[in-house]
């Protein structure tokens, strides 16, 4: 693309509403921001149990500073793996009941190295069609064949698997799936990897920290099989970025699985290590997500009050009992309008739009945490009914 053809790509792109722009963030990530220069309450992050501004998180990667520097200074098969990382990959695979973990630094890296590791041309991938972008893009890396579902349908990937011949298959899936906030049904997933003899990879970026004992994640949530999850072909993903409230990702799963990852995962070999003080960030953050249930009840009430102040708008949540609560709104204009209206009041959630959602189901993601307030639900929902009388 010429610069004249980018030009008018990117006039093409406003008159269809979906230009992104950035916005500033002035001060640390919380219920209430500034973004702009402008103050706001905001269910625009990720931060879904308010760790990313955490006093002990902070402590713990300020103390690391002082010990072990800014950053990893190599790739982790130099010397860049630090006693920090290692530790941390232990207490993770720990944390979710599997026996080896391996970091990665960012969840979209992980999946762009495992994907390829472990297929090739000869293989076949089967991805849930409202999966992130990542999956995507890392079965098309692979250069297996990609064959996708329509979403949540089990029978219709049943018949996909059956009829293929592909020498690996696998199995790919966000469990929380991050634009519309419901789960994958992840123990059938589960039953049709074994009877498939397929890999199954569930990215857990939106379930970790939030879903299951402790915040375990899915794992977690969902009763599986009592067959030991190692001894089955699962690969386990989750991100620290979100309700962690850190920065990065791990892969967990076999020790085999681990050990080929790392001697053939490009986006692990081939770059330098995130630096250490994440990762002991990261092992305090694990400490309060385990020890603090606070949090996830207090989603669970937030949750809840939204769901119930809603009723008469002319808009409708998607069903969801995740953080995540998608306002269906419809076309791209309206859905900026709202978001607008809403950004008047000081007031700041992100419309979300094609090709990130399906044409015409253009929303506003309502993403809750718990560092808001019950008034904080109670504010949103007065602007909302505001906006609705026009």
């Amino acid at each position: 693309m010429n610069p004249e053809q980018l030009s008018s790509a990117l006039a093409d792109l406003d008159a269809q509403g979906l230009r992104r722009r950035r916005r500033v963030l002035d001060t640390p990530q919380g219920a209430r921001v500034r973004v702009d220069g402008r103050e706001y309450l905001s269910f625009s992050s990720n931060d879904y149990l308010g760790l990313a501004n955490h006093g002990s998180i902070a402590q713990a990667m300020r103390e690391a500073l002082d010990r072990v520097g800014a950053g990893a200074g190599a790739a982790h098969l130099l010397t860049g793996h630090h006693r920090l990382h290692h530790e941390l990959e232990a207490e993770l695979a720990a944390f979710v009941g599997l026996p080896a973990a391996l970091l990665f630094s960012t969840g979209y890296m992980a999946s762009l190295g495992v994907v390829p590791a472990l297929l090739d041309r000869h293989g076949e991938v089967f991805e849930d069609r409202l999966n992130h972008a990542s999956l995507v893009d890392a079965a098309v890396l692979s250069r297996a064949k990609l064959t996708r579902y329509p979403h949540g349908d089990l029978v219709a990937l049943e018949r996909q698997l059956a009829a293929s011949q592909a020498r690996v298959k696998l199995i790919a899936t966000d469990t929380v799936f991050s634009m519309d906030g419901d789960l994958a049904p992840v123990a059938d997933l589960l039953a049709l990897s074994q009877r498939y003899d397929a890999w199954l990879y569930l990215d857990d970026a939106h379930g970790f920290g939030v879903l299951g004992e402790e915040g375990r994640g899915v794992l977690s949530h969902f009763p599986l099989p009592s067959r030991s999850l190692s001894d089955l072909r699962l690969i386990y993903l989750a991100t620290l970025g979100k309700a962690a409230g850190v920065a990065g990702a791990f892969v967990a799963g076999s020790a085999d699985l681990i050990e080929w990852l790392v001697n053939r995962a490009r986006t692990y070999i081939y770059t330098t290590a995130q630096p250490p003080l994440l990762a002991a960030g990261v092992a305090a953050s694990l400490k309060l997500i385990a020890g603090e249930p606070w949090r996830r009840r207090r989603l669970a009430e937030l949750v809840a009050r939204l769901q119930a102040g809603v009723a008469g708008l002319p808009w409708r949540l998607m069903p969801s009992d995740t953080p995540i609560q998608p306002l269906v709104v419809g076309g791209n204009a309206e859905a900026l309008g709202l978001a607008e209206g809403l950004k008047k009041r000081g007031i700041l959630i992100p419309a979300i739009r094609p090709p990130t959602v399906p044409r015409d189901t253009a929303r506003l993601r309502i993403s809750l945490s718990a560092a808001h307030e019950p008034g904080d639900v109670d504010c949103l929902l007065e602007a909302l009914r505001e906006l609705a009388r026009g």
